[in-house]
């Protein structure tokens, strides 16, 4: 028993605070499922989610028990903080599940509200540790698309209180819609600030391969979830009145942020080519790849949602092309972890001899 908890013990020590973008891409995946009345898929990824989500929630834990002080080091480092964001937006899809794949209400305002809890602390306490600490790095080497994590836990609050209000009655319904609306304009906001900043890291200094890390694709997935949030909102104005006399304006803005999402595509796609093809960059196995199936699923969500709240019935084989994409790399991910974690298992416990 000592023996594997010490290989466990060893094997956490370089656990990413990012890992929780594994829940986030299964459940937007088998969200996606839902949606799209693959019911077997779609339930089959709602178990597997809960059990990832146990297992890296007891893994963070144990880390936290076991290696404070590393995780103390990744609040301060200006790459690795923003990982903590997926904890929120795992909390958030984890909720829909429950709530449009499992029925049950209550489950899906527990983990909301601990998503909710946890957005507020890490929010202030990642921002207010970046800020003041002393020796911070230039901006090519301390900004990445990972940042975009704080703009997707942001909007997907607004997201989980958007699903949540047409389940309850007022005047609760009201104040979730309110909160959703805050929310959303928030992260629209969140993703201006830092998009300026990454868009400026991009053309103004040198970019080789290895900084073209998978969180990049976090600068579609923000956008993607903010038109989500954004569709939500508009197929609930029948019971907000404020949402109403505001629907020219979160129409227009849902289709900004779709409009958005899509450049990036075509753009991620190019620089990926360049980095792997260009540039020979070695495609290995990286846990922050599942950074970069979220956004595929996101997109293909969004545009579902889209299509309803505004009548788009054009855009109907967009998302299933991309859902088809996201269920491709997750299920190779997927495989490339189980081969990582027993490589990995077998190195650690061959160290603990």
């Amino acid at each position: 028993m000592k023996l594997w908890l010490q290989k466990i013990r060893t094997s956490i020590t370089t656990m990413s605070p990012g890992y929780f973008s594994m829940v986030m891409a299964t459940g937007i995946m088998s969200l996606a499922a839902h949606l799209m009345e693959l019911p077997l898929l779609a339930q089959g990824l709602f178990a597997v989610n809960w059990i990832l989500f146990v297992v890296i929630c007891t893994l963070a834990l144990a880390r936290l028990l076991w290696h404070p002080k590393l995780v103390v080091g990744d609040l301060f480092n200006h790459l690795q903080a923003p990982g903590f964001f997926t904890f929120v937006a795992a909390c958030s899809i984890l909720a829909g599940q429950s709530l449009l794949i499992g029925g049950n209400l209550p489950l899906a305002v527990l983990l909301g509200s601990v998503g909710l809890i946890a957005w507020v602390g890490l929010t202030y306490t990642i921002f207010t540790v970046l800020t003041v600490k002393q020796n911070k790095p230039s901006l090519d080497r301390g900004i990445n698309g990972g940042w975009l994590l704080a703009v997707v836990a942001t909007q997907s609050m607004a997201v989980v209180s958007a699903l949540i209000a047409p389940e309850v009655g007022q005047p609760l319904r009201l104040e979730l819609n309110f909160f959703a609306l805050s929310m959303w304009l928030w992260g629209g906001m969140l993703y201006i600030w830092m998009m300026s900043l990454i868009f400026y890291r991009y053309t103004f200094f040198e970019f080789s391969p290895a900084d073209l890390s998978p969180p990049y694709w976090i600068n579609m997935g923000a956008m993607a979830i903010s038109t989500l949030a954004g569709s939500l909102l508009i197929l609930n104005t029948p019971h907000a009145p404020f949402l109403n006399s505001m629907l020219p304006f979160l129409k227009g803005f849902t289709v900004f942020y779709w409009a958005t999402g899509t450049w990036w595509i075509p753009m991620l796609l190019v620089l990926a080519i360049w980095r792997h093809v260009v540039r020979r960059f070695p495609f290995t196995y990286d846990p922050m790849y599942w950074g970069a199936v979220f956004p595929l699923g996101m997109y293909a969500v969004s545009t579902l949602r889209m299509m309803e709240a505004l009548s788009l019935p054009f855009l109907g084989k967009l998302p299933h092309l991309m859902f088809a994409l996201g269920i491709t790399a997750w299920t190779l991910l997927f495989i490339g972890q189980l081969r990582a974690l027993r490589r990995h298992w077998s190195s650690s416990g061959a160290q603990t001899q």
